[in-house]
């Protein structure tokens, strides 16, 4: 780690993707900055929150790639869970107050009757512990304050989901869940809502991210490795800025038109409509995102000429 004369630790810039495997305990913010300090990072934020109970694909972003942050936000998720039937908690996980105990009886056929349910467009009140903010606070900081707050079902959409019944150790019988889902769905929630049409209630005792938008957790690194690295090898673990980008359609300009589109100018050329695109200059380099309509290129986020040279340096 390299210090200056005051030993405070020197940062860079950095710029790119690094996909953190979140270990259990440890909030998005903790880990986002562990890591920011152990690459020397000058600019870092994350794309979303996992909550300290979850593990799994936490995807923190660097330098040039903090602009784009939101598409990860934006997009859907995959899950694995473990509900323990019966408990219902004050934060419908492990880490609340027990506030009611009933007894299970819950075959394979139950789960079966209740599962389609939860299956395509379903509607969640979000938890009172929650990052969602009320008035700019979170909700969750009115929760611990003993303050309830009216909040508004909202519609989410289930891909996919897997149960079986499970059992933790000498607690109980659980549910193992895989979901696949969109952005803004709570599985502590959708466990909750499960455990209700069972009959029993239900919180989340185990709680992994196995993927967001095209990232799976066979690509993470643990935070113990990056521990055990060296500085180079950290950096190797790093993804490109445009790894946030790969979904999206690519539109390539040329040296004149690449200039006024980072002055923020829109661009005409025949390209299809889209909600947002990944622009290139002519040398290869990311520009920006974009959305075209009717042939008309229209500046979203845009790189600076000092990211678009940073990025583009091996460090």
């Amino acid at each position: 780690m390299t210090e200056g004369q005051s030993g405070r630790v020197i940062r860079r810039p950095v710029h790119g993707v690094l996909l953190l495997d979140k270990p259990l305990g440890w909030s998005s913010n903790d880990a986002l900055q562990k890591v920011k300090w152990l690459l020397r990072a000058q600019k870092a934020g994350h794309t979303g929150t996992l909550d300290p109970l979850a593990t799994g694909v936490l995807p923190l972003c660097f330098g040039a790639a903090t602009k784009f942050s939101q598409l990860q936000l934006d997009a859907d998720k995959e899950y694995e869970a473990q509900a323990l039937l019966g408990t219902t908690t004050s934060t419908a996980d492990a880490e609340g107050e027990v506030l009611a105990v009933r007894p299970v009886q819950v075959s394979e056929q139950d789960i079966a009757r209740v599962l389609p349910q939860f299956l395509g467009l379903i509607r969640q009140t979000p938890p009172m512990h929650s990052a969602l903010k009320k008035d700019g606070k979170p909700l969750y900081e009115y929760a611990r304050a003993g303050i309830a707050v009216e909040r508004l079902a909202r519609e989410v959409t289930i891909y996919k989901l897997n149960m079986a019944i499970g059992h933790v150790g000498q607690a109980g019988t659980a549910i193992d869940m895989v979901v696949s889902c969109s952005k803004g769905t709570y599985i502590r929630t959708l466990a909750e809502d499960i455990g209700e049409a069972l009959g029993c209630g239900a919180h989340v005792t185990a709680l992994r991210r196995t993927g967001t938008g095209g990232f799976s957790v066979a690509q993470c690194v643990s935070l113990a490795a990056l521990e055990a690295m060296t500085e180079h090898e950290r950096l190797a673990c790093l993804l490109p800025v445009d790894a946030l980008l790969a979904p999206y359609p690519v539109v390539r300009l040329e040296a004149q038109d690449s200039a006024r589109f980072l002055n923020g100018l829109s661009r005409r050329g025949n390209w299809p409509d889209a909600a947002c695109v990944a622009v290139y200059g002519t040398e290869g380099s990311l520009l920006g995102t974009a959305q075209v309509r009717a042939g008309e290129l229209l500046p979203q986020r845009l790189l600076s000429v000092q990211e678009i040279t940073d990025s583009g340096k091996k460090l």
